[in-house]
């Protein structure tokens, strides 16, 4: 992924339309960037001299945390690239914190210089990336308790999970009229953006098909309209897992089944399980016996639908709305200059030092020098002993 990242932001200053508007006397005073795979992007607000504020559609992450000096635990934070929840046994806390810990080398060892040079061609004069990366004023997370475990946040990283969904407007008269007319209730389809049916492998596709054909509820399958889960005769919300679907679902209270195909959805269909709101059939081993389990069980537990509800009252608990609150946020940033004091001093580490590798290092040299020396001092006075003794026993032969 990080790969993939450096070959897009390429992608990105290739355009001559960005390069336009580099070569341009455009001013601003802030520059407002999407963290994902990009880290590149930081040039921009060294290049206008703006504050930095960056928004994590995929909330709270190594990607995030590492540039904010937020503390991130591996024994309970899950990395968004695996299938764990916030609940991990032992054996899942070891991959996720070998896999956090090479991942982490990673970045910093290959990815980050990669990037470095990407800023260097682009913004001829700019200071190494490393000053550019820890340079960001804000971070604003789409993410909230409701949906995601909670995490502790530095008082830079702001959530504003749910701010992209507005209250529900009319809908049309015939699909009003369809979803009023459901006495079973309505069952929601969608795979957002990146599946579309037609394109599923035919034995799973007919898998699903097969499972909702037996249903009493009536379907909606792939409608692009977010209204629908506003509706109350909606029962239940099939979707890939991605994080702004199962925000929505959870905003109107609609329980879940995930069929999640790549990235964070897998971590996000964790989630909702632990969360007892969800249920999750992986999109490589999906049959009509497995999918059918996971449909009948959320329709039929009412646990599922209580606590659907349940997370949506917490989501909708919230002194402001989560828009509001971003742009309070922002202009907070504007006003305090880029609000420097907001900053923890974890910025001012290097990253080994963060993980306190350099302390841990030193302590287990100096443990080993310790018992090195103290088993150098026991061998030592063992071997005089016995030529002591000796000594004495033949003075006492001669005497």
């Amino acid at each position: 992924m990080d790969a993939m990242g450096i070959i897009f932001t390429k992608m990105v200053f290739n355009q001559t339309t960005v390069q336009d508007l580099l070569k341009s006397n455009e001013e601003f005073d802030m520059v407002i960037v999407e963290q994902f795979l990009n880290e590149a992007f930081k040039g921009f607000c060294y290049h206008y001299k703006a504050h930095c504020v960056v928004v994590s559609t995929i909330g709270a992450s190594r990607w995030t945390d590492f540039k904010m000096g937020n503390p991130i635990n591996p024994s309970y934070i899950p990395d968004l690239i695996l299938s764990y929840s916030n609940n991990m046994n032992f054996w899942e806390r070891l991959v996720n914190s070998l896999t956090f810990l090479l991942a982490t080398i990673n970045f910093f060892l290959f990815t980050l210089p990669k990037h470095n040079e990407i800023v260097q061609k682009n913004f001829p004069g700019a200071p190494h990336i490393n000053e550019l990366y820890f340079n960001t004023s804000l971070t604003l997370l789409n993410s909230h308790v409701s949906i995601n475990s909670a995490v502790p946040l530095v008082p830079n990283m702001i959530e504003i999970g749910g701010f992209h969904v507005d209250p529900p407007k009319k809908l049309p008269k015939d699909l009003q009229d369809y979803l009023d007319e459901a006495k079973d209730g309505v069952i929601y389809i969608s795979m957002g953006a990146n599946l579309n049916v037609k394109d599923m492998d035919e034995g799973q596709r007919n898998s699903i098909l097969n499972v909702l054909s037996k249903l009493k509820q009536k379907v909606l399958l792939k409608w692009e309209v977010d209204n629908i889960l506003a509706h109350p005769n909606v029962k239940l919300f099939i979707t890939h897992g991605g994080l702004l679907s199962i925000i929505e679902a959870v905003y109107h209270g609609v329980p879940i089944v995930c069929v999640p195909v790549f990235g964070d959805q897998m971590m996000n269909t964790a989630t909702t399980e632990v969360g007892g709101y969800g249920k999750g059939v992986h999109y490589e081993t999906l049959t009509e016996e497995s999918f059918g389990n996971a449909v009948n069980e959320v329709l039929n537990n009412p646990n599922y639908m209580e606590n659907a509800k349940q997370r949506s009252k917490i989501l909708h608990d919230q002194p402001m709305k989560p828009i509001d609150r971003a742009m309070y946020w922002i202009e907070y940033v504007l006003r305090h200059n880029g609000a420097p004091h907001l900053r923890t001093s974890a910025l001012n580490l290097h990253w080994f030092q963060v993980l306190c590798l350099d302390v841990i290092v030193f302590i287990v040299i100096v443990v080993f020098i310790v018992i090195f020396a103290i088993c150098k001092v026991i061998n030592i006075t063992c071997r005089k002993g016995p030529k002591k003794l000796k000594l004495q026993s033949k003075a006492k032969k001669k005497n």
